[in-house]
């Protein structure tokens, strides 16, 4: 089971990293609009090997890449052996049958040089008669943006269904077309045998960086006091493991909670969906935030690992975790992102899954404004433009002894450099000044 694992280690999957900002202040995490949608679509489906187990294999690319330069051509040699270890995460264990239910899931792959792809599967079953084998339709992006790339998952899945001819001219069109804006949608022609032509919007969510989130997911699985201390796990940059049977879950759940953290971006080892035969990842010494599904639970368990926090999406509880969840997190902020989640939970269905985002999220950019707004007026700025942070006086600055406790150990997370080392390097000139 170790094919492919050189290929998949490239995928130390990192979220995108949020561009520098004011703390609360809403920016797109990821590329601008008006590039390319997509770079490919793949079919991955499952072929028998002389072994007798059955292997994924990209059976379908669209567009064929020619010309490329040689640097260019192992970069995508290695993609393209990663993507099909990702849509079949779940090993070499398939059967055909004569039902399955399809399902919609993301991964994120790093390339060597730390920029990321975001790979958008639907996983169904072909059309026809009798048992056959799931595959999945897999489209790679440099965007990300989920709800709109399942709309573009639900219209290949309705042309698949007639011909896979049918696909390529919405393809093309898709390729052909740019990105939009934020809040900005854009119209996509498409004909279709007996239907004629249809015109298919897709638009684009006013905040660019709940585009990839579903705190729904999450909300709908575990406890507010759950997501507080997965929250202050992750704040602290630990070891992260989700567990859940569906792929779906996995992805949704994981996207949500490195969300959670913005203005701040997880900078670590992150795996929505890990592959089986990369489970050793769990005894990473380094921070990590990895789905598994559940049936791996035990191999998990038997592996060699240091302190980390093990969620169960399924049964909605933790199964391991540290101890010290409940103290990390100063308890008056704690307690109002606290209340904040109870009151959406509460009135779950008065909210639509934007409305939901926005609040959530709210809640906790108002966390970290509480705690870390003050940045700004502790980067000393010299004559020649360069910013260097105040740490001490920052952290003294809180009035509130548990605060200057918490924020001690948060000045030390990577994230927290990032974040500084971007307002460092992008000084906003004050007002008055030349």
């Amino acid at each position: 089971a170790t094919e492919g694992k050189d290929e998949a280690s490239a995928a130390e999957n990192n979220p995108p990293r949020a561009p520098p900002g004011k703390v609360g202040e809403r920016s797109s995490v990821l590329s601008p609009a008006g590039q390319f949608f997509f770079e490919y679509l793949v079919v991955v489906s499952l072929k028998k090997s002389p072994e007798g187990h059955y292997e994924p294999k990209i059976t379908y690319q669209f567009p064929k890449r020619e010309n490329l330069l040689r640097g260019q051509k192992e970069e995508e040699e290695r993609l393209l052996q990663a993507i099909p270890l990702f849509c079949f995460p779940d090993g070499n264990n398939r059967v055909p049958v004569t039902e399955f239910t399809s399902e919609t899931f993301s991964f994120v792959l790093t390339n060597v040089d730390g920029s990321r792809k975001i790979g958008y599967c639907r996983r169904l079953l072909p059309s026809g008669r009798g048992v056959r084998l799931p595959e999945v339709f897999c489209i790679i992006s440099c965007l990300g943006c989920f709800g709109l790339f399942s709309k573009i998952l639900d219209e290949v899945e309705k042309r698949r269904q007639i011909s896979m001819a049918v696909i390529y001219p919405f393809m093309q069109g898709l390729r052909e077309s740019p990105f939009p804006a934020p809040g900005r949608s854009v119209t996509i022609r498409s004909f279709i045998p007996e239907s004629g032509t249809e015109l298919i919007e897709l638009t684009r969510p006013v905040d660019a960086h709940l585009e990839h989130v579903e705190f729904q997911a999450l909300l709908q699985r575990l406890s507010p006091d759950l997501i507080l201390h997965i929250f202050a796990s992750a704040v602290l940059e630990r070891r992260l493991i989700f567990l859940a049977e569906e792929l779906s879950v996995l992805s949704q759940c994981i996207h949500a909670v490195a969300a959670l953290l913005y203005p701040f971006t997880w900078a670590h080892t992150y795996i929505p969906v890990v592959p089986e035969c990369l489970l050793d990842t769990v005894c990473c010494p380094t921070p990590f935030m990895v789905g598994i599904q559940r049936r791996h639970l035990e191999r998990v368990l038997e592996q060699p690992m240091e302190e980390a926090l093990i969620v169960d999406l399924c049964e909605g509880k933790i199964i391991q975790e540290v101890g010290d969840e409940e103290e990390i997190l100063p308890l008056k902020l704690q307690n109002e992102v606290l209340m904040s989640l109870n009151k959406h939970n509460n009135n779950n269905n008065v909210h639509t899954p934007e409305q939901l985002n926005a609040l959530v999220s709210e809640a906790f950019v108002h966390f970290f404004v509480r705690l870390v707004g003050h940045y700004s007026s502790h980067i000393k700025w010299g004559r020649s433009g360069s910013g260097a942070f105040q740490e001490r006086p920052f952290c003294k600055a809180l009035p509130s002894k548990s605060c200057r406790r918490f924020l001690k150990k948060f000045v030390k997370t990577n994230m927290f450099s990032l974040f500084i080392e971007e307002a460092e390097r992008s000084r906003i000139p004050q007002e008055g000044e030349g």
